[in-house]
């Protein structure tokens, strides 16, 4: 049976198309929804090409690297391989979906977020009489702007030492890079969720042994967390942030070892506290540290590209100190949202 793929050019302009990906391209010429009811359905536009060309790319059968160069058109694909890899490294293990509330694609490197600072008795829901004024909530400009950071890994490989490489093994050299630039934009959250986005808006430091947190400095008890977990009203403390040894010192605390939780624990790898926060570990924080939050207004991501890389590089076999990319940064939305505990000395 003869398909539409079959008949497509694929050639490097297909990367150039302003606004628009490689595999959105693909769509546009081999729309998915004509393959309803086939064989192929469930299958993207990219997908479609690898079969076209035989190209597997993972399993026991997974063909070698220089399977994407036998021609000229299926070289063309090489560098979408390489991308949709390190994304697959990026998403796994991702914490930033669980930090931020609100994601905005945004095309350059200085972005103005949004602020709104209301009053104390702006925060409260008051009754309106009739003819009365209604309160109000300015939303405003930021008065500094948000900078976007490049983040991203060299891929050094001379294509005479990965050309015989099975594209299954070579997938896992993809994803750790992928790994890498979001450990980088992660960090990149944290800086932001402790020190502000450069408008004078840090995190409220707490730390254990000084009021309002009761207990001893360099410790942390469930008593500690629940004083911290007081201070986030009208917000809710839903997220909690920890470094390494917090984590073991709140993994040993006798109300986090009801059966629930540790079955909890066991069967997904994920700790939801008494306190009803999703307790996610990292080693990108300092330790002896921990930044609560409320998901839902604490931090804006904003994205100014998706995995970028150099596919004219990649698509001539010049793989040398081949640049693979990522642009993102953070904007603080309400301050009191996220708030930061050390355990001190």
């Amino acid at each position: 049976m003869s398909y539409s793929f079959d008949n497509l050019r694929l050639e490097k302009g297909m990367y150039h198309e302003t606004g628009r990906s490689f595999t959105q391209v693909l769509e546009r010429e081999d729309p998915s929804e004509c393959y309803k009811g086939t064989s192929l359905e469930g299958l993207d536009a990219f997908q479609r090409q690898l079969k076209r060309f035989d190209i597997k790319v993972k399993g026991a059968g997974s063909d070698v690297v220089e399977k994407f160069f036998a021609t000229a058109q299926s070289a063309v694909l090489f560098p979408e391989y390489v991308s949709r890899s390190v994304r697959q490294g990026m998403d796994e293990a991702n914490l930033l979906p669980y930090i931020t509330a609100a994601t905005t694609r945004f095309d350059g490197m200085d972005y103005r977020s949004i602020a709104s600072v209301p009053e104390e008795e702006q925060k409260e829901l008051r009754h309106v009489a009739e003819g009365a004024a209604i309160p109000e909530t300015q939303v405003r400009s930021q008065n500094n702007l948000v900078r976007l950071h490049k983040r991203g890994r060299l891929l050094v490989a001379p294509y005479e030492a990965i050309r015989y490489q099975k594209l299954d093994l070579f997938s896992v050299t993809l994803r750790q890079i992928g790994a890498h630039i979001n450990r980088m934009h992660l960090e990149d959250a944290i800086d932001v969720l402790i020190h502000g986005d450069g408008n004078e808006n840090p995190a409220e430091e707490f730390t254990v042994g000084s009021e309002p947190i009761g207990g001893s400095a360099g410790t942390l008890t469930y008593d500690d967390l629940v004083d911290f977990w007081a201070q986030f009203d009208p917000y809710e403390m839903n997220t909690l942030l920890v470094s390494g040894d917090v984590m073991r010192q709140m993994l040993k605390m006798t109300e986090l070892q009801n059966p629930l939780t540790g079955l909890n624990f066991q069967g997904t790898g994920t700790l939801d506290t008494p306190l009803g926060a999703k307790l996610l570990r990292t080693s990108a924080l300092e330790a002896g540290t921990l930044i609560g939050l409320d998901r839902r207004y604490a931090l804006e991501m904003v994205q100014g590209s998706d995995v970028l890389v150099e596919y004219d590089k990649l698509i001539d076999r010049q793989l040398e100190r081949a640049a693979i990319t990522s642009i993102s940064g953070f904007a603080k939305l309400f301050v009191p949202a996220g708030k930061v505990l050390r355990l001190g000395e």
